[in-house]
């Protein structure tokens, strides 16, 4: 299994888009422990609805936004604020996307 660092490190654009492997994926999860319950009610429900079709550049996106303070991750995730005005610099496609997989509500059932 590739880890993410080293598809980063290369740009292999085709392996960005395979999916995450369990140990890459065990890791990812570790990193997105929060101070806040609520951020990690959001982290949560987001694994428990992709973990098994993320992929390596979703992951990448996620780990981005994991950079964020709790307080900047919350208002995100709850439209008070916009990722420009949050972090500019991960104003990218696949962070909108990782955080519209954030926002999505639960799965009645």
């Amino acid at each position: 299994m590739v880890s993410t660092e080293y598809l980063a490190a290369t740009g292999d654009v085709a392996a960005m888009s395979s999916l995450v492997g369990e140990r890459d994926l065990s890791k990812l999860k570790w990193r997105c422990r929060r101070g806040l319950l609520e951020n990690d009610i959001f982290i949560e429900r987001f694994f428990r609805r992709f973990e098994m079709q993320l992929t390596f550049r979703q992951a990448q996106a996620l780990n981005a936004l994991m950079d964020l303070s709790d307080k900047d991750l919350l208002d995100l995730h709850l439209d008070r604020k916009p990722l420009t005005e949050v972090s500019p610099e991960l104003d990218l496609p696949t962070v909108h996307e990782v955080l519209s997989m954030l926002k999505m509500k639960a799965l009645k059932g």
